[in-house]
């Protein structure tokens, strides 16, 4: 048996419900800066799993404790008065799965949060105090100090006996001595620095009478997070074009911070392909900017650090080849020398691909680059293959069971788009007209890609129920907006309902009768997409306030079996999927899959249930259960292309790039 995909990171984080106003902007400041932007898919930040723990109750703790994911788990636990004033909170803390695998970090939001450091899990450790960090830039503070603990347990090894300072960020600052720009924005760093627990190196004042110049620089920036200040004298500067060259030789994260007061004639070649930063050249630098070009750094580390580690762990699973070199970031010219020496002319970086025109110097001189999930010779593996998606947002539960963020969603179905749009497969989704619904995420994947990847190649299809595409001038600009990647396919109004409804004007879902017309129709559609499909993509879904006769994602799940079609289960995001996959699993029936619990969560739904009864097309619950305790496992993952390890994986893993791999895998075959 493989052992479980164990990704390098994962984060935790547990808070009390009661705690939201002071929670929610770190938790949101998190959300931002550790995770992919679903506004900008193609950025190069960081995407390190996070799970959040909460409930949508004061007197009740989470369903569950954080589970061990990765190589290493670090868990952040906001502790307060709530936390520890209520038993079950205060029980729930000290039982939590500390260890050296699974670090834990307190957050003391006030005062009183100090006392779990008495007892259990969180006995003896230091706590980040929450509330000493300035109002004005809360959230700035909060995420430069997650971010460092985050460096420090993630991928700094302490010996016994260590100190923490000793695992703290090093900073190398290089500026022109020269000018008044540089060397004042280097000083207000340092002393921002200072009075924090990170490592700093100045420039050539602090290097110690009787050492090499030369020795202490180079063995300084070869240990350090480079910050490039980059102001107009800079790039004319030898010692700052050696500190960047060596910076690259070895390595090292870097950071390009602009201050430029008019213009410089000439950015140095060798400081691009690295973040940056831009503050104004007017000294001092206020905390606003310092805190900016800190966070950028100490980021632009972990995802260094974390993009080389996912990496050799891809490589240890066979997701990628073994002969070939390892970078952060996409591959630049100077590196070539340092691929040659051991004779490998592979290399693969982090997601996502750079464009195709970017990549042109590559096969010039004889290198394929290439990211874990995606290469150019699999441009078409999955050519003529016609792939539905069937995923939606899962209702926030208090993150009481449900631990995934909303945009987790977003995330997997945009990644799933471009990885199966990039290898040719025809991409079938249905209904989501919504500013930023899901149909748009995959639209805009598709555009991007299809600008990246400079092909005519990618395509979508959208279907649409009637009276969908009823809408009005609203339906048509955004037709317009995608026409380049998209068809879109109306289906027609079911022959029993055609008497009932005019067909040129949109019925609102207002009364159980044009909800049952909206039902019949959607049916209708979902059965024609299916049909017309090879594979279903089935993740997430929501389990109420919906506006067919049952929820949508189940119910493609069901025709795609009843079609025999090869389906493949996400059911780690929760939702429908989630529920149906415990069925799978033997697990107790869930109640959300009764024709009860649906009742007693949609409002009408029983209304609806009665008219579709009367014309015997109703959603049969009875039937329903039957259908799903009679799949067999390993029916379901031979269809799939999978074998049942591989699907059973498939199943609970809440981990975007193990479900691509998966999926793609299969599809292939």
């Amino acid at each position: 048996m493989a052992a479980p995909y164990k990704p390098p990171l994962a984060v935790h984080l547990v808070w009390h419900p009661s705690d939201k106003d002071s929670v929610d902007p770190i938790i949101q400041a998190v959300s931002k800066h550790l995770s992919r932007d679903v506004d900008r898919p193609f950025s190069r930040n960081l995407n390190i799993p996070l799970f959040f723990y909460s409930s949508d109750s004061p007197d009740t703790p989470p369903g569950d404790s954080p589970q061990g994911l990765a190589a290493r788990d670090i868990l952040f636990v906001f502790t307060s008065v709530n936390t520890r004033g209520r038993e079950a909170w205060n029980d729930y803390i000290q039982d939590l799965p500390c260890g050296d695998s699974f670090r834990c970090v307190p957050v003391a939001l006030d005062s009183k949060g100090f006392g779990h450091g008495e007892e259990g899990s969180l006995k003896g450790l230091n706590f980040l105090r929450a509330y000493d960090w300035p109002e004005k830039f809360r959230a700035q503070h909060a995420i430069l100090a997650l971010a460092h603990e985050i460096y420090r347990h993630g991928f700094v090894e302490i010996e016994e006996g260590g100190k923490g300072k000793d695992s703290s960020i090093k900073i190398f600052l290089s500026h022109a001595k020269s000018g008044d720009t540089g060397l004042r924005h280097a000083e207000s760093i340092k002393d921002f620095i200072e009075n924090t627990n990170m490592s700093h190196f100045f420039d050539a004042t602090e290097i110690s009478a009787g050492f090499s110049f030369d020795d202490e620089i180079i063995g300084h920036l070869k240990e350090s997070t480079v910050l490039a200040i980059g102001s107009d004298a800079y790039s004319s500067r030898y010692w700052c074009q050696r500190e960047i060259l060596c910076a690259k030789e070895h390595q090292r994260p870097m950071i390009a911070v602009d201050c430029l007061e008019e213009h410089e004639d000439r950015i140095f070649p060798a400081g691009a392909n690295i973040p940056c930063v831009h503050v104004a050249p007017e000294p001092p630098l206020g905390d606003a900017d310092i805190l900016r070009i800190l966070i950028a750094a100490i980021l632009e580390t972990i995802r260094h650090h974390h993009a080389l580690e996912s990496l050799k762990y891809y490589q240890s699973q066979g997701w990628i080849d073994s002969d070939c070199s390892f970078v952060s970031r996409p591959p630049e010219i100077r590196q070539l020398p340092a691929f040659g020496k051991g004779q490998k002319t592979k290399v693969c970086y982090p997601e996502p691909p750079i464009y195709s025109e970017e990549a042109d110097w590559h096969h010039q001189l004889g290198i394929e680059a290439f990211t874990p999930l995606w290469r150019e010779s699999e441009h078409s593996p999955l050519d003529g293959r016609r792939v539905g998606i069937s995923i939606s947002d899962v209702p926030n539960d208090g993150f009481s069971h449900n631990h995934l963020h909303a945009d987790q969603s977003i995330r997997l179905a945009q990644d799933l788009a471009r990885h199966l749009l990039a290898r040719s497969a025809t991409l079938i989704y249905g209904g989501d007209l919504r500013r930023d619904g899901f149909t748009d995420f995959i639209l805009q994947e598709a555009i991007a890609l299809k600008n990246r990847l400079n092909t005519d190649t990618v395509h979508v299809e959208n279907h649409l129920a009637w009276p969908l595409y009823r809408s009005g001038a609203e339906i048509v600009a955004w037709r317009a907006n995608y026409k380049a990647v998209m068809k879109t396919v109306e289906h027609v109004i079911p022959n029993d309902i055609i008497p009932h409804v005019d067909k040129d004007k949109f019925l609102p879902p207002s009364t159980p009768q044009n909800k049952y017309i909206w039902s019949r129709c959607l049916t209708e559609m979902r059965e024609k997409s299916i049909d017309s499909s090879h594979a279903r993509i089935c993740a997430g879904g929501r389990l109420s306030e919906y506006k067919g006769k049952m929820p949508g994602v189940l119910e493609e799940i069901l025709i795609a079996l009843d079609r025999k079609k090869p389906i493949y289960l996400l059911g780690g995001f929760g939702g429908v999927v989630g529920e149906v996959c415990k069925v799978l699993r033997d697990e107790p029936y869930p109640e959300p899959l009764t024709e009860a619990w649906q009742i007693t969560h949609n409002e009408g739904y029983s209304d609806l249930q009665k008219i579709a009864r009367d014309h015997d097309r109703h959603a049969d619950y009875d039937s329903i259960k039957s259908t799903l305790k009679g799949i067999e496992l390993r029916e379901l993952a031979d269809g799939a292309g999978l074998d049942e390890e591989e699907y059973s994986r498939l199943m609970q893993t809440p981990f975007v790039d193990e479900c691509v791999h998966i999926v793609i895998r299969g599809l292939k075959k």
